[in-house]
C-alpha cells in the first residue's frame, strides 16, 4: 500500500517518490558526529514526479531554483538535530512547507484609479510642502 504525504486538500504525493540520503554532519553531536551519519539529504524529483500538476511544478522550479539540480532533483539538507529521525522529520517538513508555497495561486491584481479625494489630498500636501520651501528662498531686497 502506498503511504501518501498530504500537501493540501488537493494535492498528495507518494512517500515512495522522495529518498533520503544519510550523511556525516557537522556541528553538535561530539563523538556522534564522527561515527554516524545523523544529517539527511531529501531528494525529491520535481521534473518527473507525475504526482505534481505542470502549474505548480513550474512554480516551485522558480521558488526553489537554487536547490534544484540539473536533472531536475530537489535536494533539501537538514543537520541541526542530533538525531537521523529528527533530521528526517525536520527535512520532510520543509519540502512539504515548499510544496504548499508553491500550491498557492497568486492573486491577480487589478489596477484600480486613484478617487478624487485622493488625488486632491496628494496635490494639496505637494502645494504645502512647495509654500514651506518658498518661505526658505532668501529674500531680494533689490
Amino acid at each position: 500500500m502506498s503511504h501518501l504525504i498530504k500537501i493540501t486538500p488537493h494535492l498528495s504525493i507518494p512517500r515512495e517518490e522522495i529518498r533520503f540520503k544519510f550523511i556525516r554532519s557537522s556541528g553538535p553531536g561530539g563523538q556522534n558526529v564522527n561515527k554516524v551519519s545523523t544529517a539527511v539529504q531529501l531528494l525529491f524529483d520535481v521534473a518527473h514526479s507525475p504526482s505534481l500538476p505542470e502549474e505548480i511544478r513550474q512554480r516551485l522550479l522558480q521558488l526553489a531554483s537554487n536547490r534544484i539540480s540539473k536533472e531536475g532533483l530537489l535536494i533539501i539538507e537538514a543537520h541541526s538535530h542530533r538525531s537521523q529521525e529528527g533530521n528526517r522529520k525536520e527535512a520532510l517538513n520543509r519540502l512539504i512547507a515548499l510544496l504548499r508555497k508553491a500550491a498557492e495561486r497568486r492573486k491577480i491584481r487589478h489596477r484600480t484609479t486613484p478617487p478624487a479625494s485622493a488625488k486632491r489630498k496628494r496635490l494639496e500636501a505637494k502645494k504645502r510642502r512647495s509654500e514651506l520651501k518658498k518661505m526658505r528662498a532668501r529674500i531680494n531686497y533689490s
